[in-house]
């Protein structure tokens, strides 16, 4: 397993549609592997894939705090959401900023396991909250899209800050 470098806001990739696993092979299997030991290294709470320059329509989560509720999710969909509320959000690809967003406290996701057999699943609270977050990443967006364009923009010019003080 090796941990992978994460693209980092305003990394293109980040904003690409990601297309879906058709392939369910050793690579694959390699591939979440990396992706649990990056995220757990993070330390995050869920990845997917896009984030560290892998189109594919796939993610990672382990939402527990003794990391041992690995879930892969693999071409996801959300089937229903209920019980809109505001939570305080952040991204390994946006280090070290965190906003409130508009979320859904439970959601009902349908996707397949990293052996490509279907799964349903009832999530509420920060599960459900990571199945969006996740999502929103195969989908080519962050959760700061939600924000105001003036927080987007502070955000933008930290991160900016933090590169030029980094050297990168």
């Amino acid at each position: 397993m090796a941990v992978l470098p994460i693209l980092h806001h305003p990394d293109p990739r980040l904003r690409h549609k990601t297309p879906p696993v058709t392939q369910f092979d050793e690579t694959l299997q390699k591939l979440i592997d990396d992706l649990f030991e990056t995220m757990y290294a993070a330390p995050g709470v869920g990845l997917a894939a896009n984030q560290c320059g892998v189109p594919l329509r796939l993610a990672v989560m382990d939402c527990s705090e003794t990391h041992d509720q690995p879930i892969v999710m693999i071409n996801p969909e959300i089937l229903e959401r209920s019980e809109r509320h505001i939570v305080e959000e952040g991204c390994l690809s946006v280090p070290e900023a965190r906003d409130k967003i508009p979320r859904y406290h439970r959601v009902r996701l349908r996707a397949l396991d990293r052996h490509g057999k279907p799964y349903e699943l009832d999530a509420e609270g920060l599960l459900a909250q990571c199945i969006q977050h996740e999502l929103d990443h195969l989908d080519g967006k962050l959760y700061i899209d939600y924000l105001s364009s003036l927080k987007r923009e502070r955000i933008r010019k930290l991160l900016s800050r933090r590169k030029s003080a980094s050297g990168g």
